[in-house]
């Protein structure tokens, strides 16, 4: 009787931490949404591109492979310098030279 309580015990701690686990770290916010190549260099919040890490590894101003977060809807209407434009996309402008 003793081994089947250790063995359920352990078999619930196992689950708590794989559910733990399992879910998201952080929701996005219903009413934002990710919005390529706006943010200045150093300053996306995630994503820029192979060899990155997450926030804050832009290289470059209005690096389109880097992303930050922008009230939904906005993406696509922002004017940035240089006339470009924001993307609900990856793009290949503005990339940091190797």
């Amino acid at each position: 009787m003793k081994s089947n309580s250790m063995k359920l015990a352990v078999a619930g701690s196992l689950a708590a931490a794989l559910v733990a686990f399992a879910a998201p770290v952080q929701a996005q916010d219903a009413s934002k949404e990710k919005c390529f190549g706006v943010s200045l260099a150093g300053k996306n919040d995630c994503k820029a591109g192979a060899g990155t890490t997450c926030a804050g590894t832009s290289k470059v101003n209005y690096q389109c492979n880097a992303w930050s977060l922008v009230a939904k809807g906005t993406c696509v209407t922002m004017n940035l310098p240089g006339n470009r434009k924001g993307s609900l996309v990856e793009l290949k402008r503005d990339l940091p030279k190797s």
